[in-house]
């Protein structure tokens, strides 16, 4: 599988709020690193990660582009309400090694009046 093809297959599981299948795309010892937030490392935390976040907020990736480089996948998304963002995903052995995000933090919890830290 392509490091594309990992990346839309993640964006199906997000979208589909599909925690099991999320983590599934990850290696044991990933790091999930939202330039917002803390970095948080192995498919355990990244899964509690994705739990809480999904408990909370009704979240959709709408795809822009993707563009692949060597193990590398670059996904520049929308969501629904405007919200623009990239993600950087480092495919190793079929997973997700490592990924980067960056989004404006606060036009998200904005948005979905949520508490601003």
């Amino acid at each position: 599988m392509t490091p594309k093809e990992l990346v839309i297959q993640w964006v199906e599981a997000f979208n589909a709020a599909d925690v099991e299948r999320l983590v599934g795309l990850y290696q044991e010892e990933a790091i999930n690193h939202q330039v917002a937030n803390e970095e948080v490392v192995g498919r355990l935390a990244i899964g509690q990660m994705f739990e809480e976040e999904f408990a909370a907020v009704d979240m959709t990736c709408i795809v822009e582009n993707i563009f692949e480089d060597g193990d590398w996948a670059i996904l520049e998304w929308r969501d629904p309400l405007g919200l623009r963002g990239c993600g950087f995903f480092q495919i190793e052995g079929g997973l997700i090694k490592f990924q980067r995000g960056y989004w404006d933090k606060l036009s998200f919890l904005k948005m979905h009046g949520l508490p601003i830290e």
